[in-house]
């Protein structure tokens, strides 16, 4: 009989075994990291865009209504209230407006309510209003 080189089938088992244990300790850690991840960037995108807000107000003296929408950052408004002192080449640098970490746009409502001048939301995973963990909506007014 020949020597036979290669694994048995105990030891290929104790390497998947030992493979599925790693990734069940590993995978969970990673993944909350994602999310954390997404959560932090959509909050460094609103306060990018609130930047871009102020910028907007402080040429115009009013920020832009909830039908113009985050759009008046990047072209002028042709109708509504039609801002006077619009920075040409606009208040975005790309010009364009983000999406969120899951990819959605997100809400801006001028006037805001509660007598806030305006709201910008992302609901999170879900794309749906409430939830918690990934799901948590993060909101302008209440990001510190």
């Amino acid at each position: 009989m020949k020597n036979q080189k290669g694994f048995t089938l105990i030891e290929i088992m104790v390497v998947v075994i030992i493979l599925g244990l790693l990734a069940g300790l590993v995978l969970p850690r990673i993944m909350g990291q994602e999310d954390k991840a997404r959560i932090e960037t959509a909050k460094v995108q609103i306060r990018s865009l609130e930047g871009a807000l102020d910028a907007f107000k402080l040429d115009n003296g009013f920020y832009p209504a909830s039908d113009q929408g985050l759009d008046a950052l990047i072209r002028k408004p042709e109708s509504g209230r039609i801002p006077t002192r619009w920075r040409e080449g606009g208040y975005l640098k790309p010009a364009r407006i983000p999406k969120d970490p899951w990819n959605k746009e997100f809400v801006y409502l001028s006037p805001g309510s509660e007598g806030r001048e305006y709201e910008i939301v992302s609901y999170g995973a879900d794309n749906e209003p409430g939830g918690e963990g990934n799901n948590t909506d993060i909101e302008s007014w209440k990001m510190q």
